[in-house]
């Protein structure tokens, strides 16, 4: 790498870090490599070319207010929290045109086996301690820029993990790139007794910098007006983080005491329902046809829904369902 500069950056909030890493990609001077440290509070963090629906659990997301952000990278969703850091190298691609994850991860790989952990990469971007995952890694390349980031589980809640990104395949079937899960471990147990998170971090960043000297670098209040700005356009947006997803074709199925087994069959297409079909063993007194065509433009989210049924008898087309029920049914809630 060139010239080294460093964020250390201390801001949680998802949206503000992956603005802030495309910021440095796209606005700051190119004469030098850039390398960033960053945590989100809770967060799942969708690839580009992925289906947010199909990654996510998407009933256990919003009752833990988890965010759910996309990235410019591609590949698979990964789960963030406070028990995670984040790493970014952003430098030239030098006259390569091809993604080359080793190269990237190969400082974060000696840093660890200087601290005696068995680290190694394997597969296309996975960094693993005896066949467990610790480390996934994503690029994004552009105009002889790469951008390389990667996570690194220290202490993160596992079970979480698990749960956030638990999805029934036999219910989705989307044309978005779908997640490999695998098994995965937490650095702390192989790291040195009484190294935590702080110290970790300290350590990886002292080490990086030993191998490449660098300075510190701040945003002006320049970069952070269009750090913001990003936020507002992009990072905080449901049409970047849900709106952008290719076309997918959901099975929400619920059994219903007293009413019997209703299934919704949902084509979705850029986030938002472009046709539904219920179909079941239910009664009803009416044909669900008004139904389906009033949901048919809207966005698979409960407050839209629940919003477009206002004053609508759902139990006439489901006997004995009500709208919150039936909301609970295609919100999988």
């Amino acid at each position: 790498m060139n010239d080294l500069a460093y964020f250390d950056l201390r801001t949680t909030d998802a949206p503000w870090n992956l603005a802030a890493e495309q910021h440095v990609f796209d606005a700051l001077p190119r004469d030098r490599s850039y390398f960033l440290l960053w945590q989100n509070r809770s967060a799942v963090i969708i690839g580009k070319h992925q289906d947010t629906l199909a990654e996510i659990n998407q009933s256990f997301v919003e009752r833990q207010g988890i965010q759910v952000v996309r990235r410019l990278s591609g590949g698979g969703a990964v789960y963030h929290d406070l028990g995670n850091l984040n790493y970014t190298i952003i430098t030239d691609s030098g006259s390569t045109e091809k993604l080359n994850m080793s190269l990237f991860c190969q400082p974060v790989l000696r840093v660890l086996r200087k601290l005696g952990a068995p680290a190694e990469l394997t597969g296309r971007n996975d960094m693993t301690l005896r066949g467990q995952k610790f480390s996934g890694s994503a690029q994004y390349l552009r105009h002889g820029r790469i951008l390389h980031h990667g996570t690194l589980l220290f202490d993160s809640d596992l079970s979480v993990v698990q749960q956030a990104l638990r999805v029934d395949p036999e219910k989705i079937r989307s044309k978005g790139l779908p997640s490999v899960r695998s098994r995965v471990t937490n650095l702390r147990p192989w790291l040195p007794a009484g190294m935590d998170l702080p110290l970790f971090r300290q350590t990886l960043l002292e080490e990086i910098l030993r191998e490449t000297p660098g300075r510190a670098w701040t945003f002006s209040e320049e970069d952070r007006a269009a750090i913001e700005e990003l936020c507002r356009t992009r990072y905080r947006t449901w049409e970047w983080n849900v709106g952008f997803s290719p076309a997918s074709s959901l099975i929400r199925r619920r059994r219903f005491e007293g009413c019997g087994s209703v299934e919704a069959r949902i084509q979705m297409e850029h986030g938002r329902i472009v046709s539904l079909r219920f179909v079941g063993d239910f009664f009803s007194a009416e044909e669900p046809d008004p139904l389906e065509k009033k949901l048919v433009g809207l966005p698979l989210e409960r407050t839209a829904l629940a919003r477009a049924l206002e004053g609508l008898d759902v139990s006439r087309f489901f006997l004995g369902i009500e709208t919150p029920q039936l909301l609970e049914l295609l919100c999988e809630q």
